[in-house]
């Protein structure tokens, strides 16, 4: 009887043995996923999504992009070539005319004393009265001439700014100006309480050195000894004073 029941507890353990999973060696692991795990993680939707079929980035077409880089301030230089501007936005300066010196690297020898010849008018606004603002009308001078030609002295280095700040200052002129940095100089707004577009929308003022309008601003403007500096108002962006290629006119 013992034998039978000890038999019988046998083929019991052996056919729970067979019935016992995981014991095949060829079969699929618990994952489903063949018993093998994945060499790496699968990529992020928004990864794939910057990726282009041939596996550069989109965004960048495989390369870094770097912002665009400003041209040399001097126009025509290797980096800049002829016919660009420069980093100020100033178009090539005519052969022959100074180059524009920038304000942070000016150098004033006051040990140098030079002499130039400044005069401020507004004689343009004469032919326009019809247009002039109604309260600047008695601020107008009878001949347009607010600062007669004077000779000034200066300092080498200094710029046509300088030189304008030092003269109205040292002869009552009221002048009001503001500072561009995207033209790297002082813009005038106004000399003798005459503003830009108190005749019109095309005016202002302008300068010119020894007969000619610079196209960039005052302060980029390096004076030598000898120069004649006009200031002048005009109420057609400067062709009414010879000066409207300054403008790009």
């Amino acid at each position: 009887m013992k034998h039978k029941r000890m038999a019988s507890v046998c083929l019991a353990l052996w056919l729970l043995l067979l019935l016992l999973p995981g014991c095949s060696t060829g079969g699929p692991g618990i994952d489903g996923g063949g018993g093998t795990p994945q060499s790496t993680p699968p990529s992020s939707q928004s990864e794939q999504a910057d990726k282009t079929p041939g596996g550069e980035d989109k965004k960048t077409g495989g390369e870094d992009k770097t912002p665009d880089q400003p041209p040399s301030h001097e126009a025509g230089t290797a980096s800049g070539g002829a016919g660009e501007q420069d980093q100020y936005l100033t178009d090539p300066v005519p052969e022959g005319k100074p180059r524009p010196s920038e304000p942070q690297d000016q150098v004033i020898d006051e040990q140098k004393t030079c002499t130039c010849t400044f005069s401020i008018e507004c004689s343009t606004i004469l032919s326009n009265m019809e247009s002039l603002d109604p309260d600047k009308v008695e601020l107008v001078p009878p001949d347009g001439v607010i600062l007669p030609p004077t000779v000034v002295t200066f300092h080498e280095g200094e710029s046509v700014f300088d030189v304008l700040q030092r003269v109205c200052r040292d002869n009552g002129i009221h002048m009001e100006s503001s500072w561009t940095p995207i033209y790297n100089s002082a813009y005038i707004e106004g000399i003798h309480n005459l503003y830009e577009f108190d005749c019109g929308n095309l005016s202002g003022w302008m300068y010119c050195v020894n007969d000619w309008y610079p196209n960039y601003g005052c302060s980029r403007y390096q004076l030598e000894s000898g120069d004649i500096v006009q200031w002048r108002y005009t109420c057609d962006l400067g062709n009414d004073v010879g000066g409207g290629y300054a403008t790009g006119e």
